[in-house]
């Protein structure tokens, strides 16, 4: 449990023991997945999805991997429902469209600016990794490890996110962005920072 914060505080019964175990649930996927590509002589898996869709997998393995080790979470079972992660037993079939209660996770290459598609009053979960692009091909960047950066969650408020803008001839989904209130309350309550990482300071 090195590198883990024993002081996080996440609801719901979650432990920095449980988001451990899901971490290295996912790093043990990803190595296998890609061993077995390797074999085949088949491209690495993260320089083959969009970098979006690889976040997307990153996060809906936490959100599915965490109550396999919390048995007071369990994962959202509603298509495309709010959060990901909800209080156990708290919706009939665990499953909800839309709820204040219970925990978001999200998948991010980057270190801050994380993106939702609405304010929300929520508690937030990223996980925060480096890993390939399908780009580093083009660019010679050799193969390297997934492995995670930083973890860091906090509860949420609207006003901890602002609208991003876009042009009247951008066809981008309108998102909302962490701020910078919201980046500090998560900041706070770091769960996990990686060797090597710089300290964080608030």
């Amino acid at each position: 449990m090195e590198h883990f914060n024993p002081h996080a505080v996440i609801p719901y019964g979650v432990t920095v023991e449980h988001v451990c175990a899901a971490m290295n649930e996912f790093i043990d996927f990803i190595r296998m997945v890609n061993q077995r590509m390797h074999e085949n002589g088949s491209t690495r898996f993260e320089s083959i999805l969009m970098p979006a869709n690889f976040s997307s997998i990153v996060g809906e393995f936490m959100g599915a991997g965490i109550p396999k080790h919390c048995a007071t979470i369990a994962k959202n079972q509603y298509h495309n429902g709010h959060p990901d992660m909800v209080p156990a037993g708290r919706f009939p079939g665990n499953a909800v469209q839309y709820a204040h209660d219970g925990i978001e996770i999200k998948g991010s290459r980057y270190l801050k600016g994380w993106q939702g598609h609405n304010p929300e009053n929520i508690w937030l979960m990223v996980f925060m990794f480096d890993s390939n692009r399908p780009v580093d091909m083009s660019q010679n960047i050799a193969p390297k490890p997934f492995r995670f950066l930083r973890v860091a969650g906090a509860q949420l408020t609207e006003d901890d996110w602002q609208f991003a803008g876009r042009s009247e001839t951008s066809r981008r989904t309108i998102t909302a962005t962490v701020k910078d209130s919201g980046y500090r309350k998560m900041m706070t309550n770091w769960i996990y920072n990686a060797p090597g990482m710089p300290v964080i300071q608030v």
